[in-house]
């Protein structure tokens, strides 16, 4: 069984007049924060005050990539994503959030693709190469942070790169350990205690049945709240208390 896992949360996805999520709660309970980097959610003040609440509290900061649609959320699937717009549009947002980081004396520590671009680099190993190859060429120090069980997660271990096996707290699965869509009934879980249960039955026996009743194999080193999910404060709080309780320590990436 896993000692220790990662908690992280999908954050600084406000941008202008418009507020996401509860960002400041969910910091006091995560160990990582995945900040959004403009494209699909997230500008240049949202980022840095992430990335200084972030610094204040001791957890992680990485850099959440996704496709240029603010209007979408970036949860649109995009017409042929795999070519050198792809890796460019990467590489320049990971870029903009390091030198967020490095003005408040911080630093990226991992990447976690957001939406739509997460979920197609986790069915294709073409896609999988092509983002995770934009991340090496920016730094290869930056642990990616794949969704366990996909060939996102394969191509990340050919590349010899630092990697975190993603596990999601308030999402089902597919017989493959792909997401099911959102728009499918059951897709999203909202109930904290449920979630709980589940993440800690990952973590204990590495498995989770699927919205079929079939068991994925996976193997978690980091558990995600999405930080839009109304219900993110009660299921991070419920999620970390379920699992320190059973002994395992939550701590962030790097961190003893």
């Amino acid at each position: 069984m896993t000692n220790t896992v990662d908690l992280n949360a999908d954050l600084g996805e406000s941008f202008g007049a418009w507020t996401m999520g509860s960002d400041d709660e969910l910091l006091d309970i995560v160990t990582s924060a995945n900040v959004a980097c403009g494209f699909h959610a997230g500008d240049p003040l949202v980022m840095t005050e992430t990335v200084s609440a972030c610094l204040a509290r001791g957890v992680n900061i990485g850099a959440h990539p996704g496709f240029d649609d603010i209007t979408g959320f970036g949860r649109r699937r995009m017409d042929n994503p795999d070519g050198p717009k792809t890796a460019a549009s990467i590489i320049y947002q990971i870029g903009a959030l390091q030198s967020v980081a490095k003005t408040e004396k911080a630093r990226v520590t991992h990447v976690k693709l957001h939406g739509a671009l997460a979920n197609m680099a986790s069915e294709e190993d073409g896609l999988a190469s092509l983002c995770l190859n934009a991340v090496k060429a920016v730094d290869e120090e930056l642990a990616i942070v794949a969704m366990a069980s996909t060939c996102l997660q394969v191509q990340a271990e050919k590349l010899k790169m630092p990697l975190l096996r993603e596990v999601f707290a308030d999402r089902a699965y597919n017989d493959d350990g792909t997401l099911v869509s959102r728009g499918t009934p059951g897709a999203v879980i909202h109930d904290p205690v449920l979630a709980a249960e589940r993440v800690l039955k990952m973590i204990e026996t590495h498995t989770v049945e699927s919205i079929n009743g079939v068991s994925v194999k996976l193997v978690p080193d980091t558990i995600c709240v999405h930080g839009d999910n109304p219900e993110a404060v009660r299921m991070a709080d419920a999620l970390r208390s379920t699992i320190e309780k059973a002994g395992i320590i939550v701590c962030g990436y790097g961190k003893p």
